[in-house]
């Protein structure tokens, strides 16, 4: 570890900068501590005879070291000490006591109460000079560590933001991988990922945190039909009951795909990927999951992308009437969908509606 040094001109600088704060009740201490610093070339003091006045001081300068009398009327050092300890500051400053106390016993009260050094009085130039030089080097130092600390945290946060966007847009690009495979289009992952994100927020008490993973997560929900073959994919026609089992299993498909990271937002993305298909009643693949033995995460996006796979056109079918989608969920309402998610969603419907025209599909 390297250890930390000051040149000439960094000592130059902290005494033209340093702001000290000097607190006695007698106004001779004051005027002579004036001259002694002043003399050695610190001209930010700020002087204060009534210790009343200390607080309200130190909050508009924040000192850099504080030189102070311990028998004062109204507050006396200790209480001073006691007050400015309560304010947690990390970057409190060293306060040197002033005092014409020399016992032991009051001197280690001082230093036990937070005081970093003392000075005796009737002052020594010298030694004012000395102690007053070594607190403020050790000042500078704390400051100079905690600037460090400081933009060594910002840096770990921007490298850190940096990294989950990129695993973002990795997520996403995963999602439109998909979608080229199959005849969903764009504008079905946006509203489906939107919807599936307001039921979430409802549900959940808008936790801004889930909502936002369930709106990045869902996209992915059929990530798995990468796997599946053109052939079966991409059939016109009512699949074979061979060509059906092979076509469930893109739930494990995009499972397997999404395995191995611990990531909220990948754990959620293969939660969804794996249950999006069961159902309520327990008829539902890959896993015939019943109940709330079915993720909530699932349940939610099975809504959403059923609702608007039923209203969006497909090259195998026309969109359905917003009415006739929706009597149809509450006819599955217990066998296929969640009855209170259900219940929930219907109350949603003039939101879900707006998330439709405001990702609606392109007119031709």
């Amino acid at each position: 570890m390297n250890d930390i040094t000051f040149n000439a001109a960094e000592q130059d600088q902290s005494k033209t900068s340093a702001r000290i704060m000097v607190v006695d009740d007698e106004r001779s201490n004051l005027i002579l501590m004036d001259h002694l610093l002043r003399a050695e070339g610190y001209s930010n003091l700020d002087l204060i005879q009534d210790s009343r006045e200390v607080m309200d001081a130190y909050q508009q300068m924040h000192p850099d070291l504080i030189l102070l009398d311990i028998r004062m009327p109204y507050l006396t050092g200790f209480d001073l000490i006691e007050q400015i300890a309560a304010l947690k500051d990390p970057l409190a400053p060293p306060i040197i006591i002033l005092t014409a106390q020399h016992s032991r016993d009051y001197l280690l009260r001082a230093l036990q109460s937070g005081a970093r050094d003392f000075i005796g009085k009737p002052f020594d130039r010298a030694e004012v000079v000395a102690r007053v030089r070594n607190m403020l080097d050790v000042q500078l130092a704390l400051r100079m560590t905690y600037d460090q600390r400081e933009v060594l945290e910002r840096l770990v946060e921007d490298r850190t933001r940096e990294i989950r966007e990129t695993r973002l847009q990795v997520v996403q690009r995963l999602g439109r991988a998909a979608e080229y495979r199959d005849n969903e289009t764009g504008r079905h992952i946006l509203r489906m990922s939107h919807i599936s994100a307001l039921i979430t927020a409802r549900h959940l008490d808008s936790d801004k945190h889930l909502c936002e993973i369930m709106l990045h997560a869902s996209p992915m929900h059929d990530i798995g039909k990468i796997g599946i073959p053109d052939a079966i994919l991409l059939k016109p026609g009512k699949l074979t009951p061979d060509e059906w089992q092979i076509m469930q299993t893109h739930t494990t498909i995009g499972g397997d795909i999404l395995s191995g990271d611990t990531s909220d937002l990948l754990c959620m993305a293969r939660e969804i990927a794996l249950s999006h298909h069961e159902k309520w009643d327990g008829s539902g693949y890959p896993a015939g999951l019943a109940g709330e033995a079915i993720p909530l995460t699932g349940r939610i996006v099975a809504l959403a992308d059923v609702f608007d796979a039923l209203t969006s056109v497909r090259p195998y079918k026309k969109a359905w009437e917003i009415e006739t989608a929706l009597q149809w969920i509450q006819d599955q309402t217990g066998s296929h969908f969640d009855p209170r998610l259900t219940e929930l969603f219907m109350q949603l419907i003039p939101e879900v509606l707006a998330i439709r025209d405001r990702y609606g599909d392109p007119v031709e």
